[in-house]
């Protein structure tokens, strides 16, 4: 039998769920198996509201481990990755991408429309914030942090203290707690985070025999989606504090199979938000983003982000899947 790939992870039970997936799934494919080694990362270490932690502070660990040989490839949340290419890695492949939509765990089985005036909505990312306080619904918005359970415990635990939480829909389907959702939120309400929901299989670029192997894990629509969705953000060069949506969606047209990207950018408070959307073929996927990209600085998309939250090209960071 081969010797077993290491394929390092983080040590939350979202994050060892989903490199499992893929564990289960390369082995499937080529018969080659995988074990799973935990790497600790900066972010785990710190309760700090997660944009406050700094660019890239989910990934660095594993991606020093994969540039120091203890590990062979490992697996992210692709939202977590910062848009600028680290040096001597590749993205291998971008398995097929779980709903990227987000959910709703509210008491009551409720709605968000059903929740009051003063319901307090606990999430971690300043992108749902802003969203949350774009619809005027009056809503008392708590930043929070913590794994999927300890969320899930301030709306369904017996200590509970919120009346509803917002988490990605991907993070519940994956630990197999889709049962909890009172909603999955309409993106025309809630438009996702860049590349949320799906998942970047990441090696050292020199290790082509391993490049090839990993790519029989790679969905093509899924990585076009994914491509399309970070050329936007990269292109609006984000820092943390400012919140960028992004969600694009393959379908046939007229001409054969298109892209259709949303892209947002929303004032944390809410008052100031720019949608636009954009078409164009999966081979263009990058350049419909950057496109995209463009329209929506060309109608102020600067003076949202301002001088105080741009942080150059690479450095976006909007936290854990959970």
């Amino acid at each position: 039998m081969s010797t077993p790939l290491r394929l390092g992870t983080r040590g939350s039970k979202l994050a060892m769920a989903q490199s499992g997936h893929v564990a289960e799934a390369l082995t499937a494919a080529t018969g080659r198996p995988v074990e799973l080694v935990e790497v600790v990362t900066a972010g785990d270490r710190s309760s700090a509201p997660v944009h406050r932690l700094g660019v890239g502070v989910f990934v660095s660990a594993l991606r020093d481990a994969l540039t120091a040989g203890t590990i062979d490839f490992a697996v992210h949340s692709y939202k977590d990755l910062p848009t600028a290419a680290a040096a001597g890695l590749h993205i291998a492949a971008v398995p097929t991408r779980q709903d990227p939509r987000d959910a709703l765990v509210a008491r009551d089985g409720r709605t968000l429309t059903e929740l009051p005036s003063g319901a307090t909505v606990g999430t971690g990312a300043l992108r749902r914030i802003a969203q949350l306080h774009a619809l005027g619904m009056q809503l008392e918005v708590t930043p929070i942090r913590g794994n999927v359970d300890s969320r899930l415990a301030r709306v369904l635990g017996p200590e509970a203290d919120l009346d509803a939480v917002v988490l990605a829909r991907a993070g519940l389907a994956r630990l197999g707690r889709t049962d909890v959702i009172t909603e999955t939120l309409d993106p025309m309400l809630m438009l996702p985070a860049p590349a949320q929901g799906a998942l970047a299989v990441e090696c050292r670029a020199d290790d082509t025999d391993l490049v090839e192997l990993l790519a029989v894990l790679d969905h093509a629509p899924s990585h076009a989606a994914v491509v399309a969705e970070r050329a936007l953000l990269a292109t609006l060069e984000a820092g943390c504090s400012a919140p960028v949506a992004a969600y694009a969606e393959l379908a046939e047209g007229d001409a054969g199979e298109e892209i259709y990207l949303r892209g947002a950018v929303i004032s944390p408070d809410g008052t100031r938000d720019l949608r636009l959307s954009r078409t164009g073929t999966p081979a263009d996927a990058a350049e419909i983003g950057k496109a995209l990209a463009a329209e929506l600085l060309d109608l102020g998309a600067d003076s949202i982000l301002g001088h105080d939250g741009h942080a150059g090209p690479g450095t976006q960071q909007f936290g854990s899947t959970e």
